[in-house]
C-alpha cells in the first residue's frame, strides 16, 4: 500500500508540475489529472490508514502537501472542503 500510494503522490507531483523548475511552465501540468491522482490517493491513505503503520503521518503530510499545491495552482480556487480528495480527508486550507 505504501508504494502504490508513493506512486500516486508522485505521479500527483508531476501533474501538478512539482518536478520542473517553474511549475507554471512545465510541460507535463495538467490540474485535471492531478485532480483525479490526488483524489485516488486520498481514498488509499484514508481506507488503508490502520495498515500503514508508521507511514500513515509521513504520507498523510504529503497528501496535504499536494492538496495545498494544487489549491495554489488553481486559476479558480475550489471551496473548502470541495477540492480534490477532501471529501475523503475533510477541508484543507
Amino acid at each position: 500500500m505504501s508504494r502504490s500510494a508513493v506512486m500516486l503522490m508522485s505521479a500527483a507531483a508531476e501533474r501538478l508540475g512539482l518536478s520542473a523548475e517553474d511549475p507554471e511552465t512545465s510541460p507535463a501540468r495538467d490540474l485535471d489529472e492531478a485532480r483525479r491522482l490526488i483524489t485516488a490517493l486520498a481514498g488509499l491513505v484514508t481506507a488503508s490508514v490502520e495498515y500503514l503503520g508508521p507511514h500513515a503521518g509521513p504520507l498523510r503530510d504529503g497528501l496535504q502537501s499536494l492538496q495545498r499545491a494544487f489549491r495554489e495552482y488553481s486559476a479558480v480556487p475550489d471551496a473548502p472542503g470541495k477540492g480534490p480528495g477532501e471529501k475523503y480527508t475533510g477541508p484543507v486550507y
